[in-house]
């Protein structure tokens, strides 16, 4: 069963651009270990929070991902970008109208 997880990122002032383009480089890692999606959004309501939602082919995968060394060293290089506030939700996906 597919997973997402879906998250804020709130940043430092005036860091949330330099994040979206960290957060957004390739990682040929993540889709071989499980990650379907991995999609980096903004809102201009919210200039210092960045927000991503990630589907996996299972939580396991989402787990895996962490252990990684180049995960590792993309959240230790973001780190000093964010504010500390963080949020968001993760579910086992149902289904879809888009797919069978």
């Amino acid at each position: 069963m597919t997973f997402a997880n879906a998250g804020s990122l709130g940043t430092a002032p005036g860091r949330r651009d330099e994040l979206v383009a960290h957060l957004t480089r390739r990682s040929d890692a993540l889709a071989a270990i499980g990650c379907l999606a991995y999609e980096v959004g903004v809102n201009h309501d919210h200039p210092d929070t960045v927000f991503v939602l990630e589907l996996w082919t299972s939580e396991q995968a989402h787990r895996a991902s962490l252990e990684l060394p180049e995960v590792q060293e993309s959240i230790a290089t973001a780190m000093p970008l964010l504010s500390g506030e963080m949020g968001g939700f993760h579910f086992d996906v149902a289904g879809s109208p888009l797919r069978d």
